[in-house]
C-alpha cells in the first residue's frame, strides 16, 4: 500500500515547546484509557482518551500528541484505521501497540503502520504494570518537571488546574490500608500534572490562605466520593500551623466535617520544626482539635524530637520520622539510631509512627522490626488520583520493590 502520508503539518515538537509530552490513548474500552491515562499522568504526561478512529482525528489536528497508544479492543480494522489517520496527517510521533506478541492480529496492525511509515515501538505484552508502560515509553518521560517560571497560585486557583492526590499509609504487620495522605497537585492544560513545588506559595503569601481552604475542602469532597466506593478511611492534609492563627480558621475547620457515622476524625499533618519554635501555641491547638476529632501529626520529625520531651502531656496523635533518617536506615547506623530513638519516644506517649519515602523492602523491614507502625512510600504506591486511590484501597498492599 502506498504511503498516505501529505505535505507536513506546522507544529511544535515536544523537545522545542519545553512541555512535557502528550499522550493519546485509543481504546473502545472505557476502564482501559482510563487506567493507561491515570498511570501516563504519574509520568508526566498530557494525556487524552480516544474510543475510535474518528475521535482520533479530531485529536491529532488539535493536541498534536507525541505518542499514540493503542489497546485493540475493537478489532484490526478499526486500528488500522486510526493508523491511516495519523499518517494522513503525518504524524512523526511513536506508536504503541498493547496485546500478546504472538497474535497475528497486533502483529498485522504492527507492520501495517510500519508500511505507512510511522515510528512503531516494540509490542506492550499484554497483562503489564506500570513498570512495564514505563520502559515501553522511557525515551519519551520527561527528565525534569517544568514550568519555568513557576505558576501563580492564584491563578491555578482560578483556573480550577487544583486537585488532590493520595499516597496511602500502609501496616507494617498486616499490609493493611490504614489511610492516606492528601498531597496537592496542578493539572495544567499545557504543562500535564505539575508538582507543588512549582505552584506553592510562601506561608506568608496572601494566596496561602485560600491555597489551604481549598486542599480543606476537596479533601473532605473526596471522602464523601471514597465513602461511596470503598467505606470510610481517615485521610491527612497539611497545613501550616500559621493557617491557625488566623481569626475563625480553626472554627472553619470544625464546621466542614462530615456529619456522618463512618467519619474517623481528619489528621492534620505539620512540619516538626515549626510545631518545635511554637510549641506552647501547637500544644494548646492539638488539644482544641482533639475534642473536634481532628489529630495533628508531627511530619518530618528529626533532632528535634527531644524538645518535644519537655510537654507534660502528648495531645499529638502522630510521628513522622524524618525521611532523611528513615530512608537508608537499613544500611547507615547512625540513621537507625535516630529512628530508633524517635520511635521510642513516640511509644512512650501513646503516638503512633510513620516512616515516609521508604523505597526498599531492607528499610522497611529494618523499621518494621524497630516498631514503627506504618510504612508510607514507592516501596508500596506512589501519590495517586482519588479515582486509582479508590481502587487501591479495595486490595491488600504488596510491597512494589
Amino acid at each position: 500500500m502506498e504511503s498516505l502520508r501529505s505535505e507536513p503539518v506546522q507544529r511544535a515538537t515536544f523537545g522545542l515547546r519545553k512541555a512535557v509530552p502528550r499522550a493519546c490513548v485509543i481504546d473502545g474500552k472505557q476502564h482501559l484509557r482510563t487506567f493507561l491515562g491515570e498511570t501516563l499522568e504519574e509520568l508526566g504526561f498530557v494525556v487524552h482518551g480516544c474510543a475510535s478512529s474518528d475521535d482520533l482525528a479530531l485529536v491529532l489536528d488539535t493536541m498534536f500528541p507525541d505518542l499514540l497508544i493503542f489497546g485493540l479492543s475493537a478489532g484490526g480494522v478499526e486500528a488500522t484505521r486510526a493508523l491511516e489517520a495519523a499518517a494522513a496527517r503525518n504524524f512523526d510521533g511513536k506508536v504503541l501497540l498493547l496485546g500478546a506478541a504472538a497474535s497475528p492480529m497486533v502483529s498485522a496492525v504492527r507492520s501495517f503502520g510500519s508500511r505507512l511509515g510511522l515510528t512503531m515501538l516494540p509490542i506492550l505484552k499484554t497483562p503489564f504494570g506500570d513498570r512495564d508502560l514505563r520502559l515501553a515509553i522511557s525515551s519519551l518521560i520527561p527528565s525534569e518537571a517544568p514550568p519555568e517560571p513557576p505558576v501563580d497560585a492564584a491563578e491555578a486557583l482560578d483556573a480550577g488546574w487544583l486537585e488532590l492526590w493520595y499516597q496511602p499509609k500502609v501496616a507494617t504487620r498486616s499490609f493493611v490500608l490504614d489511610g492516606a495522605e492528601a498531597l496537592i497537585r496542578m493539572r495544567h492544560p499545557t504543562w500535564g500534572v505539575v508538582p507543588p513545588a512549582y505552584f506553592i506559595p510562601a506561608d506568608n503569601d496572601p494566596n496561602f490562605r485560600a491555597l489551604s481552604e481549598f486542599v480543606i475542602r476537596q479533601v473532605l469532597n473526596d471522602w464523601h466520593y471514597f465513602i461511596t466506593q470503598r467505606g470510610g478511611t481517615r485521610l491527612a492534609i497539611n497545613l501550616p500551623l500559621s493557617f491557625f492563627r488566623s481569626p475563625g480558621a480553626t472554627q472553619h475547620l470544625c464546621r466542614m466535617l462530615p456529619q456522618h457515622p463512618a467519619f474517623e476524625g481528619l489528621t492534620v499533618e505539620m512540619r516538626g520544626a515549626e510545631i518545635v519554635q511554637d510549641l506552647s501555641f501547637a500544644n494548646e491547638l492539638a488539644h482544641t482539635l482533639q475534642l473536634h476529632n481532628i489529630g495533628i501529626s508531627i511530619d518530618d520529625l528529626g533532632e528535634q524530637w527531644p524538645s518535644l520531651a519537655e510537654l507534660d502531656e502528648f495531645p499529638f496523635i502522630e510521628v513522622k520520622l524524618d525521611r532523611s533518617f528513615a530512608a537508608g536506615c537499613a544500611d547507615d547506623r547512625l540513621r537507625r539510631l535516630a529512628c530508633r530513638q524517635i520511635v521510642d519516644f513516640a511509644q512512650s506517649t501513646g503516638a503512633r509512627t510513620v516512616a515516609e519515602g521508604i523505597e526498599s523492602r531492607g528499610d522497611f523491614l529494618t523499621l518494621r522490626d524497630m516498631g514503627v507502625d506504618l510504612i508510607q512510600g514507592y516501596l508500596f504506591a506512589k501519590p495517586m488520583t482519588a479515582q486509582k486511590f479508590a481502587r487501591f484501597s479495595l486490595r491488600r498492599a504488596e510491597p512494589l520493590a
